[in-house]
Formats: C-alpha cells, structure tokens, sequence
C-alpha cells in the first residue's frame, strides 16, 4: 500500500512541471473490463467503440447480451469459470470473498486460498491482492513476497508497494529505484510519491524531471482516441 494513503490519488496537487489532468485519469479509469461470458478482457477504449457501434451492453468476444443479466446471471459466468480455472475469475471471486460482494460473508481464509489459487495459475493480479491483504495485517515479509512476484510480471503498482515497503523500512535508494521503475512505465501513484519525495528534499529536480518525461511518455503510448472518450464518457456521467 502507498506510504501516504490518504494521498493515493490527489496528484492534481502537484506543483512541479505538467503532471497531466489526462493522465491522471487513465490512472484512476480501470484500464481493461473482463468478460465472465467468454473469460476474455479487453480495453476500456476498445470495449467503448465496441458499444457506440450498436452494441451495446454485449460482449464483443460472444456477443451475449451480458451487460442485461442479472447479477445472479452474471455470478453464474464467473462461477462457471473458476470451476474451468480461469485465473482471473478465480481472483475475482476471491475479492468478493474478501470483501464481502454481491451478499456472500467475508471470508479472509476463503479469499487467500482463492487467491493463491489464481496466482499459481498466473494471475499477477493475485499477487498483489495477496500483498495488499499481508500488507493490512502487517506481515511484510509475505507482502514483499507477493509484491515481487507480481512486479516481476509487470505489475507496477505492485512494485510501487514495493517502494513505499523499503521507504518505511529508512531504505530510501532502493525506494527511489522502485518508485522511479514503476512511474516510468505510466504508473500514477509511483510518480506521486516521487513528487512526495522531492519536495522533501530526497531527490532532485533533475532526477523527478527525467522520471516525468519518461512517465508522460508512457502513457502517451497507451492513450487512444477511444480511451479518452470513454474517459470523457465517465467524468461527464
């Protein structure tokens, strides 16, 4: 978890050079959606010109009308792919475990060994689900754990956990080194935390400067015309 929580997203607080307003909001809009029907996902921007084509609510791998079901329909999908051992099915009945979803009762034992499961199977995702739960408990050795596994799969703001872990533990080079990986590849909150850090006085203004270009840069390559759109779409209701 970012070491200053209550700041996990309020970069439009920044106050050095263009830390952009699109940006930001490709950070905080899930970039994918998944598809129970098939166990397929896709971009949200894909998924957005996909509807505005004439189909909307449906899926646009099977084209099941599957945004017109019922959630106990929709459950039923999820359901059906965790018993074919679809990873990410799996992890997301593991987070309805967790956090207590759609009426099923919290269960913390249930949701790691959902999680776990998903992992094995390949999921990063569950991994850093996996460290944020070990993370709320203060097991930091497992959350570390969990949070390599799933940065060495790409997973950024796992790797950004990571930072935020070695600062507190007073390591901050190798904080930095974690932060600086992460916001390079587009990952918003590890290029908050440098910002953070910089006006501490932990870094340099030359050292955050190449850390954003490279940051702008990567979202650049991952913004579309239907991405901002479907953006737009969400901000405007």
């Amino acid at each position: 978890m970012s070491r200053f929580h209550t700041q996990l997203y309020c970069p439009y607080q920044l106050t050095i050079n263009d830390f952009s307003k699109a940006n930001v909001q490709l950070a905080i809009e899930q970039a994918k959606i998944y598809y129970p029907c098939c166990g397929k996902s896709v971009c949200k921007g894909c998924a957005y010109s996909f509807y505005k084509s004439a189909n909307v609510r449906k899926c646009p791998f099977c084209n099941s009308d599957h945004d017109n079901k019922s959630y106990e329909d929709r459950f039923e999908y999820t359901m059906k792919r965790v018993e074919a051992n679809d990873p990410t099915s799996i992890c997301l009945l593991a987070q309805h475990y967790h956090h207590g979803w759609a009426g099923l009762q919290q269960n913390p034992a249930k949701a790691v060994e959902l999680y776990a499961r998903a992992a094995e199977l390949g999921c990063s995702e569950a991994h850093s689900y996996l460290g944020d739960f070990y993370d709320a408990r203060g097991n930091l050795k497992m959350a570390s754990f969990h949070y390599e596994a799933a940065a060495m799969a790409g997973d950024e703001s796992a790797r950004n956990n990571i930072g935020s872990t070695e600062y507190l533990a007073g390591n901050l080079e190798r904080a930095v080194k974690h932060w600086t990986i992460a916001a390079s590849a587009g990952c918003c909150c590890a290029m908050n935390e440098l910002r953070m850090a910089f006006e501490e006085g932990e870094i340099s203004k030359e050292s955050i400067d190449s850390t954003l270009k490279a940051y702008n840069s990567s979202c650049s390559e991952v913004r579309s015309e239907a991405r901002d759109a479907h953006i737009r779409a969400i901000i405007e209701g």
